[in-house]
Protein backbone atom coordinates (compact mmCIF):
# COMPACT_ATOMS: atom_id res chain seq x y z
CA UNK A 1 0.00 0.00 0.00
CA UNK A 2 1.28 3.64 -1.26
CA UNK A 3 1.97 5.93 1.99
CA UNK A 4 2.90 9.28 2.78
CA UNK A 5 6.23 9.40 3.10
CA UNK A 6 6.13 11.45 6.41
CA UNK A 7 3.10 10.07 7.33
CA UNK A 8 5.24 7.43 9.15
CA UNK A 9 8.57 9.58 9.63
CA UNK A 10 8.65 9.94 13.10
CA UNK A 11 8.77 6.43 13.65
CA UNK A 12 11.21 5.80 11.20
CA UNK A 13 13.47 8.17 13.08
CA UNK A 14 12.53 6.35 16.32
CA UNK A 15 13.54 2.74 15.05
CA UNK A 16 16.71 4.03 14.36
CA UNK A 17 17.31 4.16 18.57
CA UNK A 18 15.50 0.79 18.70
CA UNK A 19 18.17 -1.21 16.74
CA UNK A 20 18.17 0.58 13.21
CA UNK A 21 17.07 -0.01 9.69
CA UNK A 22 17.82 -1.95 6.81
CA UNK A 23 19.60 -0.30 3.75
CA UNK A 24 19.55 -2.60 1.06
CA UNK A 25 21.72 -2.10 -2.01
CA UNK A 26 21.61 -3.81 -5.63
CA UNK A 27 25.12 -3.57 -7.20
CA UNK A 28 26.22 -5.20 -10.91
CA UNK A 29 26.75 -8.76 -8.99
CA UNK A 30 25.40 -8.93 -5.72
CA UNK A 31 22.39 -7.79 -3.50
CA UNK A 32 23.70 -6.51 0.23
CA UNK A 33 22.37 -5.55 3.04
CA UNK A 34 23.45 -3.66 5.64
CA UNK A 35 21.72 -2.18 9.56
CA UNK A 36 22.03 1.89 9.35
CA UNK A 37 21.50 3.77 12.88
CA UNK A 38 21.64 6.89 11.37
CA UNK A 39 19.51 8.58 8.68
CA UNK A 40 17.67 11.70 7.71
CA UNK A 41 14.33 12.19 6.24
CA UNK A 42 12.69 15.78 4.74
CA UNK A 43 12.50 17.69 1.62
CA UNK A 44 15.35 19.27 -0.65
CA UNK A 45 14.68 20.33 -3.95
CA UNK A 46 11.20 20.69 -3.19
CA UNK A 47 11.19 16.83 -3.35
CA UNK A 48 11.17 13.91 -0.55
CA UNK A 49 14.42 12.67 0.42
CA UNK A 50 15.96 10.33 2.44
CA UNK A 51 19.76 10.87 3.46
CA UNK A 52 21.79 7.90 4.70
CA UNK A 53 25.42 7.78 6.49
CA UNK A 54 27.53 4.85 5.18
CA UNK A 55 31.29 4.69 5.52
CA UNK A 56 34.01 4.18 2.68
CA UNK A 57 35.24 1.01 4.54
CA UNK A 58 31.62 -0.61 4.33
CA UNK A 59 30.86 -3.02 1.33
CA UNK A 60 27.76 -1.22 0.82
CA UNK A 61 29.89 1.67 -0.19
CA UNK A 62 31.71 -0.24 -3.19
CA UNK A 63 27.65 -1.42 -3.68
CA UNK A 64 26.51 2.42 -3.61
CA UNK A 65 29.40 3.12 -6.33
CA UNK A 66 27.48 0.70 -8.93
CA UNK A 67 24.19 2.12 -8.56
CA UNK A 68 21.82 5.33 -8.82
CA UNK A 69 19.01 3.74 -6.32
CA UNK A 70 18.81 2.09 -2.73
CA UNK A 71 15.63 1.43 0.03
CA UNK A 72 15.54 1.74 3.37
CA UNK A 73 12.63 -1.37 5.23
CA UNK A 74 11.89 -0.40 8.71
CA UNK A 75 10.73 -3.05 11.17
CA UNK A 76 8.36 -1.25 13.43
CA UNK A 77 7.05 -3.64 15.91
CA UNK A 78 10.07 -5.45 17.37
CA UNK A 79 10.97 -7.77 14.45
CA UNK A 80 13.92 -8.99 12.76
CA UNK A 81 16.32 -7.72 16.09
CA UNK A 82 18.55 -10.65 15.63
CA UNK A 83 18.78 -10.00 11.65
CA UNK A 84 19.55 -6.22 12.42
CA UNK A 85 22.24 -6.80 14.91
CA UNK A 86 24.02 -9.61 12.38
CA UNK A 87 23.71 -7.15 9.89
CA UNK A 88 25.38 -4.28 11.69
CA UNK A 89 28.04 -6.49 12.40
CA UNK A 90 29.28 -8.77 9.61
CA UNK A 91 30.21 -7.47 6.49
CA UNK A 92 28.60 -8.55 2.95
CA UNK A 93 32.05 -9.18 1.71
CA UNK A 94 32.48 -12.30 3.63
CA UNK A 95 28.69 -12.97 4.11
CA UNK A 96 25.83 -13.85 2.52
CA UNK A 97 23.54 -11.89 4.84
CA UNK A 98 20.01 -12.93 3.01
CA UNK A 99 21.47 -16.45 3.75
CA UNK A 100 23.11 -16.67 7.34
CA UNK A 101 19.61 -14.75 8.45
CA UNK A 102 17.19 -16.16 6.11
CA UNK A 103 15.63 -12.50 5.43
CA UNK A 104 13.27 -12.69 2.39
CA UNK A 105 13.89 -10.06 0.14
CA UNK A 106 10.29 -8.30 -2.29
CA UNK A 107 10.73 -6.69 -5.82
CA UNK A 108 10.49 -2.83 -5.36
CA UNK A 109 7.79 -1.42 -6.64
CA UNK A 110 9.57 1.46 -8.34
CA UNK A 111 13.27 0.93 -8.23
CA UNK A 112 14.70 -2.25 -9.24
CA UNK A 113 17.08 -2.48 -5.80
CA UNK A 114 14.96 -4.85 -3.30
CA UNK A 115 13.09 -4.47 0.30
CA UNK A 116 13.33 -6.61 3.38
CA UNK A 117 10.08 -8.49 3.22
CA UNK A 118 8.99 -8.78 6.86
CA UNK A 119 9.54 -4.83 7.37
CA UNK A 120 6.43 -2.32 8.12
CA UNK A 121 7.88 0.53 6.06
CA UNK A 122 9.98 0.59 3.00
CA UNK A 123 11.31 4.11 1.26
CA UNK A 124 12.58 3.28 -2.39
CA UNK A 125 15.13 5.46 -3.05
CA UNK A 126 16.72 7.15 -6.32
CA UNK A 127 20.26 8.89 -5.96
CA UNK A 128 20.41 11.98 -6.70
CA UNK A 129 23.60 13.30 -4.61
CA UNK A 130 26.54 12.16 -2.58
CA UNK A 131 28.21 14.22 -0.46
CA UNK A 132 31.88 13.76 1.22
CA UNK A 133 32.34 14.50 5.14
CA UNK A 134 35.13 17.13 5.12
CA UNK A 135 36.88 16.11 8.18
CA UNK A 136 37.71 19.98 8.45
CA UNK A 137 34.67 20.69 8.75
CA UNK A 138 33.47 18.07 11.62
CA UNK A 139 33.32 19.17 15.76
CA UNK A 140 36.57 17.98 16.99
CA UNK A 141 34.66 16.22 19.62
CA UNK A 142 32.61 13.86 16.25
CA UNK A 143 35.94 13.37 15.04
CA UNK A 144 37.35 11.90 18.20
CA UNK A 145 33.88 9.62 19.36
CA UNK A 146 33.40 8.28 15.90
CA UNK A 147 36.59 8.93 13.82
CA UNK A 148 39.22 8.18 15.54
CA UNK A 149 40.47 5.94 12.25
CA UNK A 150 39.78 8.21 10.08
CA UNK A 151 36.76 6.00 8.32
CA UNK A 152 34.18 8.89 7.63
CA UNK A 153 31.32 8.53 5.89
CA UNK A 154 29.61 9.60 2.54
CA UNK A 155 26.35 10.92 2.83
CA UNK A 156 23.53 9.41 -0.06
CA UNK A 157 20.59 11.66 -0.88
CA UNK A 158 18.19 9.76 -2.52
CA UNK A 159 14.68 11.05 -4.06
CA UNK A 160 12.06 8.90 -2.32
CA UNK A 161 10.44 7.44 -4.96
CA UNK A 162 7.82 4.82 -3.61
CA UNK A 163 6.89 4.90 0.15
CA UNK A 164 4.88 1.72 1.36
CA UNK A 165 3.82 -0.90 3.83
Amino acid sequence: MELNYLDFSSKAIEQFSKGGAFLTVKGIKRVNTMTIGWGFIGKMWNKPIFIAAVRYSRFTYKLLKETNEFTVSFPLQGQLVKELAFCGKKSGRNYDKFEECMIELEDGDIVDTPVIKDCNLHYECKIVYRQTLEPELIKEEFIKEKYENNDYHIMVYGEIVSCHS
